[in-house]
């Protein structure tokens, strides 16, 4: 159930007996010519909102920025820090925690490893601090990791390729243009550098042109059942003391 479509009086009653949320988070980021900017945020959401109906959990209203280095200069992007985001995730947990959640399932379309070095970092401070909580932290690049190996797409396929536009395809389609095309980008090694849009002009990371919304439904199928799992697993196990 999404909580943004709840009454109070709904609300209330549900956290009563549900002690299960899953706070989605994205990022407005340049995804080439052919993803919408808030493709991270869709691919994430529109699987909560699936598994929502299959599990009885409740969904956060989402989080549409995230922390974008790699195409922070390309157009469209628009980045918080760090700081800015682990501040945000504090006070919502807080809040949520307030109203009687117990298990916090983080789950992040955008797939920057900074950004989700922060979103753990907020999780292991609230757990610092709130010893009766529990934690799943996970960007759905880990998640689909097993059935793209599976599907043989390749490792270097991680930013606007095959694999996110064919969950784009399959849960947005309308949004999918057609000027897609395979690039990489070429960051010098061990480097940091100002003028990243020198070194990545596209913000195509793998081969778009091999999307197919097939391959996306498949997609959608694992990451529901891998969480529906995980969601048993953590409501069925002893808080960590």
């Amino acid at each position: 159930m999404l909580i943004e479509e709840l009454t109070s009086k709904e609300f209330e009653e549900l956290s009563k007996r549900i002690k299960t949320l899953i706070i989605p988070i994205g990022s407005i980021e340049a995804h080439g010519p052919h993803l919408p900017l808030a493709t991270d945020l869709y691919t994430i959401y529109e699987v909560c909102k699936r598994l929502s109906k299959e599990v009885e959990v409740l969904v956060s209203p989402p989080i549409y920025y995230g922390l974008c280095r790699s195409t922070k200069h390309l157009s469209g992007t628009i980045s918080i820090s760090g700081e800015v985001l682990k501040t945000f995730i504090l006070n919502l947990l807080s809040e949520f925690y307030r109203q009687g959640f117990r298990n916090f399932f983080i789950l992040s379309g955008h797939a920057g490893k900074t950004h989700l070095a922060y979103l753990i970092d907020a999780a292991e401070t609230f757990l610092e601090k709130v010893k009766d909580v529990k934690f799943f932290v996970a960007d759905i690049y880990q998640l689909l990791k097993e059935v793209l190996v599976e599907m043989k797409i390749s490792e270097s396929d991680s930013h606007a390729g095959e694999w996110e536009t064919s969950l784009i395809m399959y849960l947005k389609p309308e949004l999918v243009k057609k000027e897609g095309f395979e690039d990489y980008p070429h960051f010098p090694k061990f480097r940091v550098v100002s003028e990243k849009v020198k070194y990545w002009s596209s913000g195509i990371w793998g081969n778009p042109c091999k999307g197919s919304p097939e391959k996306g439904k498949k997609m959608v199928k694992h990451l529901i059942e891998i969480l529906k799992k995980e969601i048993a697993k953590i409501e069925n196990e002893s808080t960590y003391s």
